[in-house]
């Protein structure tokens, strides 16, 4: 199966009108995965041609409402957004270069890890960000500026 047909089916099953605008943000986001809304941007007008910036971000917020996409943001970044959810996943970011990659989820079924004090909640997610060097980053001599 196609993405876009996949895509198509994502958007019916969480009762969205299949549009352009959609397939193309839905598109763009999973061959780019945490890229911010600029980038993603730039991906659908290659695309569609023409689109508004608030389009944009109004597609990504209703896509991200319907949990077909999940926005994540680092300390000190911009919004970021990635196809990739219900897993509960976690992340690596680089200090240096700003890459993000995926990391599976620290132990066991969501929420991965549990509180010392859950306060009464009923916990079922847990968001983890884990920062250092990428390899790339970490391998360049410590004389030289990262970028």
């Amino acid at each position: 199966m196609s993405n876009s047909a996949e895509f198509e089916r994502m958007l019916r099953g969480a009762a969205l009108r299949v549009t352009a605008p959609r397939l193309a943000v839905l598109t763009a986001v999973h061959a780019h995965p945490h890229s911010d809304t600029d980038t993603i941007l730039g991906h659908v007008r290659q695309t569609l041609g023409a689109v508004s910036h608030q389009a944009v971000y109004d597609v990504l917020r209703a896509l991200t409402a319907a949990k077909l996409l999940r926005r994540i943001q680092p300390m000190g970044t911009v919004a970021r957004y990635e196809t990739r959810v219900g897993d509960n996943h976690h992340h690596l970011v680089c200090r240096s270069c700003g890459v993000i990659v995926d990391v599976e989820c620290a132990v066991g079924e969501a929420p991965c890890l549990t509180a010392a004090d859950d306060n009464g909640f009923v916990l079922d997610e847990a968001e983890v960000i884990y920062w250092g060097l990428c390899p790339a980053c970490a391998a360049l001599p410590a004389s030289l500026p990262n970028p």
